[in-house]
C-alpha cells in the first residue's frame, strides 16, 4: 500500500470518528432526545421563553442566536437579558437606534467582559431586525447591598432607584430547593442574605419581562441557567404574577458524555442542551 493511500485511509478513519462524536445533544425534561426543529416548533407556541445558559459555554451562545433567528421567522419577538442592568436601558436603547456607537455603549453601560464574543451577536441581531431588547437585571450595587444587609436595605433607596428593581416588598420563599441548594453549595460562605440577593435578581428580571411583554409577541430572555433551572427562580416569580401565560425553559448542562442525559439533569427544564465537557470555553 502506497504512502499516499495510507494517509488517505487514516484521514477517512479519523474524520469518521470525529463525525460520530457530537458536541451537544438536546433532550426534553424526561431525558428523551429531541430534534432542534421540534424544540423550535414548540418554543414558537409560547409567550415567554427563558433560555438558561452556562455563561462561558459557546454552544449556549451559538444556540441562543440560532433559536432567536429561527423564531424571528414566525413570531414577533421581544428580547431581554440578565447581562444588562435596568439602569442601563437608555444606553442600550440609544445603541439599538444608532444614536451611539459600540464605544459609547461600552462607556455608558456595564458590559460583561465576554460581551463581544457572547452577547454582541444578540444585541446586533436585535439592532438589525429593529427588535426591542430589555435590560432586566437589578443593578449589581443593589444586589450587593441585599447580600450585606438583607431586603430591608431596599426601603432606603430613592424613588428613582426603586424604578430599577422589582416593586417592594419582594415576595420570597427561602424553602425553594434552588435557594436551599445555594446554601449547600456555598457552605460556610452561604447566608440567608446571599439567597435574598439571588431572589432579588430573579424577582427583578421577572418584573421587567412582564412589564415589557406585549400580547401576541414572544419574549426570549437570556439568563444563567441557575436563574430558571427546576422551574424556579425567574419562572417562580413569573407564574406568581401571570399563571395564565405559556412559558418554556431551556437549560444548558455539561457532561463527559452527551449520549445519555444523567438523572441529575432530568427535569431541569423543558429542553436541556447537554454539551460535551471537553467543549472549549469563551473565558
Amino acid at each position: 500500500m502506497g504512502k499516499s493511500v495510507i494517509i488517505l485511509v487514516l484521514f477517512l478513519i479519523t474524520n469518521t470518528a470525529f463525525s460520530q462524536k457530537k458536541p451537544f445533544v438536546i433532550y426534553n425534561s424526561k431525558g428523551k432526545k429531541v430534534a432542534y426543529k421540534k424544540m423550535v416548533k414548540s418554543l414558537s407556541k409560547k409567550d415567554i421563553v427563558l433560555f438558561g445558559e452556562l455563561h462561558n459555554n459557546p454552544i449556549s451562545h451559538w444556540l441562543q442566536y440560532e433559536v432567536t433567528s429561527d423564531l424571528n421567522n414566525s413570531r414577533q419577538l421581544i428580547l431581554g437579558a440578565e447581562m444588562f442592568e435596568a439602569d442601563n436601558q437608555i444606553a442600550l436603547n440609544d445603541y439599538l437606534k444608532d444614536s451611539i456607537t459600540y464605544k459609547g455603549l461600552d462607556s455608558l453601560a456595564r458590559l460583561w467582559p465576554n460581551y463581544k464574543t457572547d452577547y454582541a451577536p444578540l444585541i446586533d441581531f436585535a439592532k438589525a431586525k429593529q427588535l426591542p431588547f430589555v435590560a432586566t437585571n437589578i443593578p449589581r450595587r443593589y444586589a450587593n447591598l441585599v447580600f450585606k444587609k438583607g431586603f430591608k436595605v431596599l426601603d432606603s433607596l430613592s424613588v428613582k432607584e426603586k424604578e430599577w428593581i422589582a416593586p417592594l416588598p419582594i415576595p420570597f420563599n427561602s424553602e425553594l430547593p434552588t435557594y436551599q441548594n445555594i446554601l449547600v453549595m456555598m457552605g460556610d460562605h452561604g447566608s440567608p442574605e446571599l439567597v435574598m440577593a439571588q431572589a432579588t435578581k430573579d424577582a427583578t428580571m421577572a418584573y421587567f419581562i412582564l412589564k415589557n411583554y406585549t400580547k401576541g409577541h414572544l419574549f426570549i430572555h437570556y439568563n444563567g441557567a441557575y436563574h430558571s433551572d427546576n422551574y424556579e427562580g425567574i419562572l417562580w416569580y413569573l407564574k406568581k404574577e401571570r399563571s395564565d401565560m405559556n412559558f418554556a425553559t431551556i437549560s444548558t448542562v455539561s457532561q463527559d458524555s452527551v449520549n445519555k442525559l444523567l438523572k441529575e439533569n432530568h427535569k431541569k427544564a423543558d429542553f436541556i442542551i447537554c454539551v460535551d465537557s471537553n467543549m472549549t470555553t469563551t473565558y
